[in-house]
């Protein structure tokens, strides 16, 4: 799925034009963006994203077994809710 699917499902859904949906969902985007830089955005029956900062570290091409260095980055972590989970479960 991709940002535009998003907001034509939002607009379809509420009824809201598209305009506005795509307000919504930048504004909610730039929103969990801040707190996740700030370390933590926990999304109450959501989820949890959590910022990690990742060592720097040694990699290999599978393919020709050639050997790089992968630099330290940042990368986020999502734990789903128990509630989303359930709900995933519960078609089984």
């Amino acid at each position: 799925m991709i940002k535009d699917d998003l907001i034509i499902r939002l607009s379809k859904k509420t009824g809201f034009s598209n305009k506005f949906s795509k307000k919504l969902i930048n504004d909610f985007l730039n929103v969990v963006s801040f707190n996740i830089k700030n370390n933590r955005c926990n999304i109450k029956n959501f989820g949890t994203f959590k910022l990690i900062n990742k060592k720097e570290r040694l990699g290999r091409n599978p393919k020709t077994k050639e050997e790089f260095v992968i630099s330290e980055r940042k990368a986020i972590s999502f734990v789903a809710s128990k509630k989303i989970i359930d709900v995933l479960n519960k078609d089984k």
